[in-house]
């Protein structure tokens, strides 16, 4: 069992962050945030996709305007994204439920402490948002884009925000590659208490992204490190869901949906294996209840995977095998094994 990190617990609206705190599952959308009906339908999907909080950028004031009727109308808690204009933060935060500044670039002492100062009264969270593409200048030219500078950079804008007696505090440490990131946030991991926000940023298209993502996300989870996440895949919404919860399913932090287990095949399957898996994988993509499920090309691994799984087929010459919780339940013809495995899934996820 992984033993994460205790860290603060934060809520933003009715989600809660760090401490005993499921790790949530975040996107951002891509439409003009003050072309409302787009922005509402992408919030939308990512709600049906399964998504905990969503982020809207707010790089204008027709931006910040919009922000009322959507956070009105949107099923899950609004973050807005503040970059170079401070005053937009400050009309963001007059209406939604937790702001993520770049300390890179929001500006001087005196801004962030407007921002700080309305936060506080509404009880909203700030997120300290590091890339290493946007540091401070004089932190670059001493350290250049390293996880040394990332970590200072953050320190100085958490101590900054104490200061002003303010802890509703999330920390995210992004930089575009694996290694910078991981670095990053487990040096700063033992230096504070407060929860991380998860992500490579930049990270690509949805095959590079899934990879350093998973990379990423993989090494700090295991260790205990993150409260939060999101997968950044470009023009994605409900695949960086799909690749953040799959990345916690197989990690074992959470228990939602169903974990297929299928052989790489070899020469001993006797079948046309991967349609096989690819039509259980589509099957069975909205079964919520959690479930293993093996489909295996011959007996030699089958009977062994079976003992794990809750229902597995093992594959031979013309027929199959169906196993439930490591029983043999019957023995079918290749071209009616499919549809007699799908009834018992059926069956065990109701």
């Amino acid at each position: 069992m992984i033993k994460r990190y205790p860290t603060r617990k934060i809520k933003i609206a009715n989600v809660e962050i760090g401490g005993d705190a499921p790790i949530s599952v975040q996107s951002m959308t891509f439409s003009k945030t003050k072309d409302i009906k787009s922005t509402l339908e992408q919030i939308n999907r990512l709600y049906f996709a399964g998504a905990d909080l969503v982020r809207v950028a707010v790089l204008d004031e027709d931006d910040a305007k919009a922000l009322k009727e959507i956070k009105a109308a949107s099923p899950l808690p609004i973050i807005a994204d503040i970059h170079f204009n401070y005053r937009l933060g400050l009309k963001a935060a007059e209406v939604v439920d937790a702001l993520r500044i770049n300390p890179g670039n929001i500006g001087g002492k005196s801004r962030v402490k407007e921002i700080v100062k309305v936060c506080k009264e509404r009880k909203i969270p700030i997120r300290i948002g590091v890339n290493a593409g946007s540091l401070e200048k004089h932190l670059e030219n001493r350290y250049g884009q390293t996880p040394k500078a990332m970590v200072e950079s953050a320190l100085w804008h958490i101590k900054f925000l104490e200061d002003l007696n303010f802890f509703d505090i999330k920390v995210s440490l992004k930089a575009s590659d694996v290694k910078r990131s991981v670095e990053a946030y487990r040096m700063l991991r033992p230096l504070v208490d407060y929860p991380f926000h998860l992500g490579v940023t930049e990270a690509g298209t949805k095959f590079h992204a899934t990879i350093k993502s998973a990379a990423a996300f993989g090494a700090l989870l295991l260790d205990g490190i993150g409260d939060t996440l999101r997968v950044s895949i470009t023009g994605e919404l409900e695949e960086e869901i799909r690749v953040g919860k799959a990345i916690l399913k197989d990690l074992g932090l959470i228990k939602e949906g169903v974990n297929i287990i299928s052989c790489p095949t070899c020469g001993r399957i006797e079948v046309d294996l991967p349609p096989i898996v690819k039509a259980v994988e589509e099957a069975t993509k909205n079964i919520k209840k959690p479930l293993n499920l093996a489909v295996m090309g011959c007996v030699v691994n089958a009977i062994g995977e079976a003992k794990e799984a809750d229902i597995a087929i093992a594959c031979g010459k013309g027929y199959g095998l169906i196993i439930k919780k490591g029983e043999i339940i019957g023995k079918f013809k290749e071209e009616e094994l499919l549809d007699k495995f799908l009834e018992e899934v059926k069956k065990e996820s109701e």
